[in-house]
């Protein structure tokens, strides 16, 4: 399951948008991609908190709620640059998707790490 920040910046919606291609180019991997603002009860299977920037909105959601994501993935850590209310562009989308499926696949990468931090 990926948890979005998305925020209202380039980089908080980028984490939608970027979700929702990881989740429709991996279905079996990614069972749902949900924005960190409407997070369930209750959450199970591996969780992926994907933020737009450090502040970390959907990790800081995430423990709020008790929960500690197996991966945290971060799009400015990933070569996106933060450049206020900007819509994201095509390229920044599939680097992010593709750092987000990579992720998965093999627990860790480049721009990826296990949440220790915020």
């Amino acid at each position: 399951m990926l948890v979005t920040c998305s925020g209202l910046s380039n980089t908080g919606k980028l984490t939608g948008q970027a979700g929702m291609v990881a989740r429709q180019r991996c279905p079996g991997s990614v069972e749902a991609c949900i924005p960190a603002h409407r997070l369930p009860a209750s959450l199970s299977g591996r969780i992926v908190a994907l933020d737009g920037c450090e502040d970390a909105c959907a990790l800081k959601k995430l423990r709020e709620n008790r929960v500690e994501p197996d991966l945290h993935v971060v799009a400015t850590e990933c070569g996106v640059v933060k450049n206020g209310m900007a819509e994201p562009r095509f390229a920044e989308i599939e680097r992010l998707a593709g750092a987000v499926i990579e992720a998965i696949r093999s627990g860790q990468q480049p721009g990826v790490h296990h949440p220790s931090g915020p």
